[in-house]
């Protein structure tokens, strides 16, 4: 279950990233909510799912998942573009991640 919440949280992480960024230094008022609301569930897994899995493997976890979430928003919204050797490198962070659940 822990692991569960930390993916949940590393996803949460994704969101709040790409709110934060939408918000226009928070002047926009629905990403701005959506950014409050999601760093906080983002952080509140990330501390109980240290609860009991090693705070460094757990950190990773969530800012591998959050960083390759974040960059796949960025895609879908046609904000950046996904070629070849960035969808290699985000894909070697994905197995560095499954590596680290692995040999905790």
């Amino acid at each position: 279950m822990h692991w569960l919440v930390l993916v949940l949280s590393g996803a949460m992480e994704a969101v709040w990233a790409t709110a934060l960024a939408a918000s226009d230094r928070f002047r926009r008022p629905r990403p701005t909510l959506l950014f409050a609301v999601s760093l906080a569930l983002s952080m509140l897994g990330l501390a109980w799912a240290m609860t009991a899995l090693p705070a460094g493997t757990a950190y990773a976890v969530w800012v591998g998942i959050g960083a390759v979430g974040t960059v796949l928003l960025a895609v879908v919204r046609g904000e950046e573009r996904l070629g070849a050797a960035r969808a290699a490198l985000l894909l070697v962070l994905l197995a560095c991640v499954a590596g680290l659940k692995a040999v905790a």
